[in-house]
């Protein structure tokens, strides 16, 4: 009897072991959390909420498209770092004119201030929920603990710990979406038809600047090249080429499936109430009575890992950036990269000490992040179609017409925006 059972358990690990290529993909999952960290932060919340409470389910569809042309535009600036081992703004250094390449970087500078704004806030706003901390000493408080993480921490615990984070937001949102009376087939029918309410367009554009994020694209170049792999081997190449689009298809679906939650759990729960937010604070406590404390409480809580692996992302681009405009790569121990991370954040806290409104903040500080974003997907289209940057891993035509339709739709909508705010 023994031996059969031995017999057994041997058939059953090997029918169960994973294939060589299953482990080897397995090790290149990580650098796309990264990136979707940043468009499931706080700013994605306020943006998303927005989205929900005040058009239902309406807006679906711009989280779907948004993420259709994320994926575009990070695989092909994952891409830059791999075969040429530069992040886009070390890239912008070398090949473009200072010039032209300064003020591209520190406008993306200004970008990646913005979004630890919004990381930092978020997370202030959670700490005053859980434990009545002071929105302001919440803020300093986020800015200090982050970047003494990214100072001091290697790039593969900081990457574990937010994989981590990122795992508990997607719990957190499954729980809410098994409390609250979902309309499907509604939320099916705003993902798939576009429709833009009257009043609608910061709130789009918002959700838009808050799933495409141009320090995300900076940061996906700098990180894609943790991993060391070998650039002069053509064939290693390749092979990281492949395993870097199932990490960035992966990602970016977990971060589709959590921002698109946010929107259903906001039209379920505010908008079927006719319940206006103002709010990330009285998000949570009108869940209180409209669910329960326990979904007020998770919400909290998922808010506030949201916040904290969102401001080490930020800061981390921030860092990165800035060393690149001086031709540098990004290390947390680097006094360049340092001086980068300093800046992202005091600008971060200087903004939100003297912001009012917080959601407001929140919302027009992704609508900023919108406007900024042509400029750094007309530079990674610039550096990625020329073969004197990219030898034969050029765009191809294909790629490079679909990347500038992007370009231009998402500067029309801006231009769109503009006018509709001064008219």
């Amino acid at each position: 009897m023994t031996e059969i059972f031995s017999r057994f358990v041997a058939s059953w690990k090997r029918f169960h072991r994973p294939s060589p290529e299953a482990m080897e993909l397995l090790r290149f999952i990580g650098p796309g959390i990264l990136v979707t960290v940043g468009f499931i932060d706080p700013g994605n919340w306020a943006a998303n909420l927005s989205a929900g409470a005040g058009y239902g389910y309406q807006l679906l569809w711009m989280v779907t498209l948004s993420t259709i042309w994320l994926i575009i535009l990070q695989h092909n600036v994952a891409h830059l770092g791999i075969v040429t081992g530069d992040c886009l703004a070390e890239a912008a250094h070398r090949h473009l004119p200072g010039w032209l390449s300064r003020p591209l970087l520190y406008s993306a500078v200004a970008a990646a201030i913005a979004t630890a704004m919004a990381e930092i806030t978020g997370m202030a706003i959670a700490l005053n929920m859980l434990f009545h901390l002071p929105i302001m000493a919440g803020s300093a408080l986020a800015a200090i603990v982050s970047f003494l993480l990214l100072a001091f921490s290697s790039y593969n615990r900081i990457e574990r710990l937010i994989v981590g984070f990122v795992s508990l937001i997607g719990l957190a949102f499954l729980y809410e979406l098994v409390l609250v009376p979902a309309d499907w087939p509604a939320a099916v029918s705003g993902w798939l038809v576009p429709a833009l309410p009257e009043g609608s367009i910061v709130i789009v554009m918002s959700v838009l600047g808050a799933v495409v994020m141009p320090h995300n694209l900076y940061l996906h170049s700098e990180v894609i090249q943790s991993r060391q792999w070998n650039l002069g081997d053509e064939a290693t190449i390749r092979r990281q080429l492949r395993y870097e689009f199932i990490d960035t298809l992966l990602s970016m679906g977990i971060g589709w499936a959590i921002n698109s939650a946010m929107i259903v759990v906001a039209a379920a729960v505010f908008f079927a109430s006719s319940v206006a937010v103002d709010d990330l604070r009285q998000a949570a406590e009108l869940l209180r009575p409209l669910l329960n404390e326990q979904a007020a409480l998770v919400f909290a809580l998922a808010l506030l890992f949201a916040g904290i692996s969102s401001t080490i992302t930020a800061g981390m681009a921030g860092g990165s950036i800035f060393a690149g405009s001086l031709g540098e790569a990004w290390n947390g121990r680097d006094i360049h990269s340092r001086a980068g991370m300093v800046i992202t954040y005091g600008g971060a806290l200087l903004v939100c000490f003297l912001a009012g409104d917080s959601l407001k903040a929140l919302v027009y500080s992704q609508m900023a992040l919108s406007l900024q974003l042509p400029l750094t997907i007309f530079l990674q289209l610039y550096l990625t179609s020329s073969r004197r940057v990219m030898g034969k891993y050029a765009n191809s035509r294909a790629t490079l017409l679909m990347m500038l339709a992007i370009g231009l739709v998402i500067t029309g909508l801006n231009v769109f925006l503009l006018i509709d705010l001064f008219s």
